[in-house]
């Protein structure tokens, strides 16, 4: 009997133990602060959108930077159409991919040059015009259709004539039609009709030669443009290199100065958690780095994995950046072009800590609406590239890179 008694003491002292400590852990978490932000600087955006299942952050980020800018320049605002833009730059893409013969990356993802490029060429529509969901789906879901373009060109450039027939092309819009849904000809917006082109012209009426794409690594010159090496990059659209400082100055003096820009960066890193809390960190200390890009492959990891529980719930230390650590990062793949999204303003946090505020294309289910807050120190470290205004840029980096 004294043994049960001993025993049953020593269970009723490992629960009270373990209940009193689930109580602390609880009690100490409670008693962390959350994140509180206050925005310093909120410049004019539209809704939130969704890219839902579909590789297509760089089409709705490129055009929600132009929707700005429109507003910006007190035009009426529009949102326009992510997938219009999609449908022109997977057909062009396709014909680079047979002309190369396979040996180009062809996926959904692309650039925000490539947005630019389809606005030039072939114009621009309105969302309600062109929505591109013509297969069955209540949301863009693209695993189907990213699976039977790959195989239809690949199958073009296999074929055993030994040479490409005459309608391969036709077949490969046929597919794209049948998907997303043929190119509007001509459309209605407020009593007057227009075509793409002429849309784009009279009621966008921005000019794609005064945007500038910038980046900042080492293995390329200074003040010179480049391709970046990235897969993505299929147009091998060229930035202009910056000193990281120099980088970091534009996205700032934008900010301050009225202009938003659209922001290419990896978010396949265990600070990024713009779901929960909200926040792009960089944390001191990390787990192993994590691969894989965009939102399904980062919510598949466990929680435990995504970043120290210090970031979860409140401000830490974060790690300072250098050119060096950029380019390695680079060079090892461990920063690599997995997002676009939108920065539309600045904020501090309950420490005075600044931050920018992103305009992301996961939906508004996060308690800022679809918004989050991406700390300096990440966006410096992992930022690929932005788009900006060129009136953006500060004179005296005007004038090192020559634009006028």
């Amino acid at each position: 009997m004294k043994k049960l008694i001993l025993f049953t003491c020593a269970i009723a002292c490992a629960l009270g133990f373990t209940f009193t400590a689930a109580a602390q852990n609880k009690k100490d978490k409670k008693d962390k602060p959350a994140y509180k932000f206050t925005d310093i600087t909120r410049l004019p955006a539209t809704s939130v959108k969704d890219q839902a299942r579909a590789g297509t952050c760089w089409a709705w980020s490129g055009i929600s930077f132009f929707e700005s800018e429109m507003m910006r320049l007190g035009k009426d605002s529009v949102n326009l159409a992510a997938m219009y833009i999609v449908r022109h730059a997977y057909y062009e893409k396709g014909i680079k991919f047979v002309r190369l013969q396979g040996s180009l990356n062809f996926a959904v993802g692309g650039a925000f040059g490539d947005v630019m490029h389809v606005i030039r060429e072939h114009g621009i529509v309105p969302l309600d015009v062109y929505e591109g969901l013509k297969y069955g789906e209540p949301i863009h879901a693209f695993g189907e259709i990213d699976a039977v373009l790959k195989g239809y060109i690949t199958s073009v450039i296999k074929n055993g004539n030994k040479r490409l027939s005459t309608a391969w092309k036709q077949g490969f819009s046929g597919i794209l039609d049948a998907y997303l849904g043929e190119e509007p000809d001509s459309f209605e917006y407020n009593g007057r009709e227009y075509t793409p082109q002429s849309f784009a012209r009279e009621v966008v009426g921005l000019n794609m030669d005064d945007y500038v794409n910038l980046t900042s690594y080492t293995h390329h010159p200074f003040y010179a443009q480049f391709a970046i090496e990235v897969a993505d990059n299929w147009l091998w659209e060229t930035s202009y290199n910056l000193p990281i400082d120099e980088f970091m100055a534009v996205m700032d003096n934008a900010i301050d100065s009225g202009y938003t820009f659209a922001w290419g960066a990896d978010v396949s890193e265990p600070g990024f958690l713009a779901r929960e809390p909200g926040v792009a960190v960089l944390p001191v200390e990390t787990p192993a780095e994590m691969s894989g890009a965009e939102m399904a492959k980062w919510e598949n990891l466990p929680k435990t994995q995504l970043t120290p529980e210090a970031f979860k719930t409140a401000p830490a230390p974060e790690k300072e950046v250098t050119q060096e650590m950029r380019q390695t990062e680079f060079d090892n793949y461990q920063t690599t072009d997995d997002h676009g999204m939108h920065v539309i303003g600045k904020a501090v946090d309950q420490f005075g800590t600044p931050y920018y505020i992103v305009k992301n294309s996961w939906n508004r289910n996060n308690k800022f609406g679809g918004y989050f807050y991406a700390s300096y120190p990440f966006v410096k470290s992992k930022t690929l590239n932005i788009i900006v205004h060129k009136d953006a840029l500060p004179e005296y980096i005007r004038e090192k890179l020559g634009i006028e």
